[in-house]
This record gives structure tokens, C-alpha cells and sequence, in this order.
């Protein structure tokens, strides 16, 4: 898999590519304060990623019919689109970067490889409730994790707990729709479906608002 795009729908699509170094030609499309950004970066590794998630981007755009805007990091920390119209997330892991864009909603997504020390740290960010019907499997705990990565990017502010503050409902180690909701803040009982996915040993999962 070079490059994965799908049209979620009419308003938004998400884009999956294998992370790998990119020429200077074929970043040409970034924004001025982007490619600042870039030559900022020093890490090798770290730069691959970046550039590699600015073209998973460009091409869910594409699939909209959509240009490229360009974008930037809030206090907060969330990409945010420099024209101010729509919505975007970006994630990566080991080998491969993703991101998802919406016209109109905020959207979430998250990548992340499947490891057995998941199950180590599963009472940092998982309540009770969560503990009592997950299996002691590293694919399900992970799942748990990336959906509430995708609700925690999707709100977009900092100081949202995973354990205290997103709670996911039940669900079975092969679901592909996962519940929750936050609770406890400003967004209290709002809902959510996280879409869920497994690609070979990565978990990916997003949601749009």
C-alpha cells in the first residue's frame, strides 16, 4: 500500500501513505510558513513524517476537489486550515501517516502500532468501567487508546483526560463503530462514533463531530 484514499463522503476523506523521504519538488505545494516550518525540523525521521502527512493530506483534499490552503498548529496544539474553511487532523506511527479533512465538522484521527506493553498501562487511561470489559488483548486495549485519541483531536483543547474524561461504551475486539461520549467538561454528553479499522499490526481509527 503506497497510498490509501478514500471518500468517506461528500464532505470529507481521509488519505493513508507509507512514510518515506519526499524530493523538495514534490513539496513545492506547501505554504510559505509550512516549508519554514519543515526546514526547521532536523530529525530525519522527523521530517519524513511530517512531509509524509502533508501529502496524505494534499491527496484527501484532492479527492474533494479541493486546493491545498495550507495549515497551522493552534494554541491548543490542533491543525488548523490557513483559509479558515474546514477541518483536518493529521497522525502517523511507525511507517505510515495518515489524515482526514472535513468541509464543515471537526474530525479526529489516529494511528497507532499494536504493542503488548499496551496492557501495562491500560489504568492510565482507561476507567474502570472500560477495565472491566476489555479483553486482556493488545489489539483491543489499543483500539481503546486510538479511539480516544481521535475524540480528544476532534475536540481540540488541551486538559481533556482520557481516564477521567472520555468514556468509551462496550465493545468487541473486531467492532469497526465504537461509542463514547465526554464527560465532565465543556462538550459533557456529547456523543460520539469512532470508525475503527486494523491494518496489519496499526490500529486506525477517526471520527468526525
Amino acid at each position: 500500500m503506497q497510498t490509501k484514499i478514500e471518500k468517506i463522503d461528500s464532505s470529507s476523506a481521509l488519505a493513508i501513505k507509507i512514510i518515506e523521504s519526499q524530493h523538495e519538488e514534490d513539496l513545492e505545494f506547501l505554504s510559505f510558513r509550512e516549508k519554514l516550518s519543515y526546514a526547521n525540523i532536523s530529525h530525519p525521521e522527523k521530517r519524513k513524517e511530517w512531509a509524509t502527512a502533508r501529502m496524505a493530506i494534499k491527496d484527501a483534499l484532492e479527492a474533494l476537489y479541493i486546493p491545498y490552503p495550507g495549515f497551522f498548529k493552534d494554541e491548543h496544539g490542533k491543525s488548523q486550515t490557513m483559509g479558515g474553511s474546514g477541518y483536518v487532523s493529521l497522525s502517523h506511527t511507525e511507517g505510515l501517516a495518515g489524515a482526514i479533512f472535513h468541509r464543515e465538522l471537526p474530525v479526529g484521527i489516529d494511528m497507532d502500532l499494536i504493542r503488548e506493553k499496551i496492557l501495562r498501562i491500560g489504568f492510565r487511561f482507561l476507567d474502570s468501567s472500560e477495565l472491566d470489559f476489555l479483553e486482556k488483548d493488545p489489539l483491543h486495549y489499543t483500539l481503546a487508546w486510538s479511539a480516544k485519541e481521535s475524540i480528544f483531536k476532534c475536540q481540540g483543547r488541551r486538559g481533556v483526560s482520557f481516564r477521567e474524561n472520555i468514556l468509551l461504551e462496550p465493545f468487541s475486539i473486531d467492532s469497526n463503530i465504537i461509542k463514547a461520549k465526554i464527560r465532565g467538561t465543556d462538550f459533557a454528553d456529547h456523543h460520539y462514533q469512532v470508525h475503527a479499522r486494523v491494518l496489519n499490526d496499526v490500529v486506525l481509527t477517526y471520527t468526525i463531530w
